[in-house]
């Protein structure tokens, strides 16, 4: 394993460590997964340079006390593939009628993918790898989800997904 991948793997069990003293067997008991894709990005710049199509395609998983971990893969702002190894937690807001249910959630981990000339476009990214931190609100109409994830000052996506 690459120092890269080893560091990657340290920050995403940091960042989905609760903050309440929990059982390890309660904790690491699988709820649900949610495989999800980008479907529209605006940013925020309107630099000709961007791309605005990502093609992401990511995975969580979710444990009963809402935290979860995920990696997704998408092409960057810049068309290049780049990944994001995270965790997180989900924080229910509102439950609306027909089983339409209000979430935000807020994801911290690892960028890896910002290269070459563009390196330096994203904070911290001396060594190739970034820290993130992505807050999100969605919806969620039983098996089906949506995002709008918003990534810094640089813009936001929409992602829909599926739970599983």
């Amino acid at each position: 394993m690459s120092k890269a991948h080893t560091l990657a793997l340290v920050v995403l069990l940091t960042a989905i460590s609760p903050a309440r003293a929990e059982t390890a067997s309660s904790f690491w008991r699988y709820d649900h997964g949610l495989v999800q894709t980008s479907l529209w990005t605006e940013h925020f710049g309107g630099s000709s340079e961007y791309v605005e199509q990502q093609s992401l395609v990511g995975i969580e998983l979710h444990n009963p006390q809402r935290w979860f971990a995920g990696t997704a893969w998408f092409k960057n702002s810049f068309d290049q593939p780049t990944w994001y190894f995270y965790g997180g937690r989900e924080i229910p807001l509102w439950q609306l009628s027909h089983g339409i249910s209000v979430r935000a959630k807020l994801t911290a981990g690892l960028l890896r993918g910002y290269d070459g000339d563009k390196r330096d476009n994203i904070p911290l990214n001396h060594l190739g790898i970034a820290p993130a931190i992505l807050p999100t609100i969605g919806l969620r109409w039983k098996r089906l989800e949506g995002d709008l994830i918003v990534f810094g000052t640089a813009g936001m996506m929409f992602t829909g997904g599926l739970r599983f």
